[in-house]
């Protein structure tokens, strides 16, 4: 029986490829064939997922660096240490094969305990700009399985391999039921459909996006919306639809069959976390990626950069999508040419198997006997 960590965490970026990947290794080697480990971050979602998914998790005391000024950023050296100091306990006690890691600070310290304890490690990089957990331990990896190409400038070349990033779910619409997918959000086939999505919380510019856009409508919007408003801002924007009511728009929280949205949807706005673009991929939609700019590295504005070079998707910049990402889209919705052009280079980025790739990078370089 192969035995396995997989540690990342901190958001769902780094923890939902994680589990994508304990799934394909269990499909590949039998829940007979594996065990599976997850070490993560006290009191951090993955704490909650990692555990909902079915699978088992020890959290280690570890903490991000506070990117202002604050206090906390006195407690981080010790921080550092006890979460090594555990870390080497969980890796003597189970005794991994292998230590595959997502990223994120909640992946260090079992990764860095484990490369000085002769214990081989796989990274797997999401974005096109490396972060920094997978730049400092990348160097001794055995494997790091990335998403984009030109990644050597961060990692050894002989060492990357490019599997793209492991999802749970299909986001092909080979399968869907296209009436089914447009009941479910009570629209219909005659008029185009505009994705608004900004993730399960919600992102504040693409909402005010919506609301200055609405506001301007008169009560019927030109094109059908499936707009998810993220929990944070669900009660608030309600309350506005209920001041400005719009036909043709469909608002919710959450979206909870993404692959209906995604199969209806003729233009998407979205930000570009790498997860997301990596469905987008997948789904071959025709994108308008408005990058949020309160991330580590802009690397959100890297990844959206490295598919409009490639003329796979369009680009507005977080300051100005209030102004000008609807009408952006709107455009690109009447323009039928360019859609099939960026529909057709999304779809070449797409590798539908990541997660068995990441898989079988890891199995590869288990410790041999």
């Amino acid at each position: 029986m192969k035995r396995i960590i997989l540690s990342g965490g901190g958001t769902g970026g780094h923890i939902y490829p994680a589990i994508a990947v304990a799934e394909a290794l269990k499909r590949q080697l039998g829940d007979e064939g594996v065990e599976i480990l997850f070490v993560g971050a006290e009191g951090k979602m993955e704490m909650t997922a990692v555990p909902k998914a079915g699978y088992r998790i020890i959290g280690v005391p570890i903490a991000g660096l506070q990117r202002s000024l604050s206090l906390r950023n006195l407690l981080l050296p010790f921080k550092i240490i006890k979460s090594i100091r555990e870390a080497k306990k969980i890796l003597k006690g189970f005794k991994p094969d292998v230590v595959v890691g997502f990223g994120g600070y909640a992946s260090a310290p079992v990764l860095w305990a484990a490369q000085r304890m002769g214990i081989p490690t796989v990274i797997q990089e999401q974005n096109s700009y490396a972060g920094l957990v997978n730049k400092i331990v990348g160097g001794k990896a055995k494997c790091v399985c990335v998403a984009y190409d030109g990644m050597e400038r961060f990692f050894p070349a002989e060492r990357i391999v490019k599997t793209g990033n492991p999802l749970r779910a299909a986001f092909s619409a080979e399968n869907i039921d296209m009436k089914e997918a447009y009941a479910h959000f009570g629209l219909n086939d005659s008029l185009p459909v505009l994705l608004v999505v900004g993730g399960s919380l919600g992102t504040r510019t693409l909402n005010n996006m919506m609301r200055s856009w609405l506001m301007t409508l008169g009560g019927t919007a030109p094109v059908q919306v499936i707009w998810q408003t993220g929990r944070i801002y669900e009660q608030e924007m309600k309350s506005f639809l209920e001041h400005y009511p719009t036909a043709n728009i469909w608002q919710g929280a959450f979206i909870e069959r993404m692959d209906y949205a995604y199969a209806i949807a003729d233009v998407v706005i979205s930000r570009s976390g790498a997860c997301t673009v990596s469905e987008l991929s997948l789904a071959g939609k025709p994108t308008l990626f408005v990058p949020s700019p309160n991330v580590a590295e802009d690397h959100q504005t890297k990844n959206a950069q490295a598919l409009v070079t490639k003329k796979a998707a369009r680009m507005v910049a977080d300051a100005e999508a209030v102004d000008c990402a609807i009408s952006t889209a709107l455009r690109m919705i009447a323009d039928k040419g360019e859609l099939t052009m960026l529909s057709k280079n999304i779809t070449k980025l797409a590798i539908p198997d990541s997660a068995d790739q990441v898989a079988a990078q890891a199995l590869k370089h288990c410790k041999q006997e």
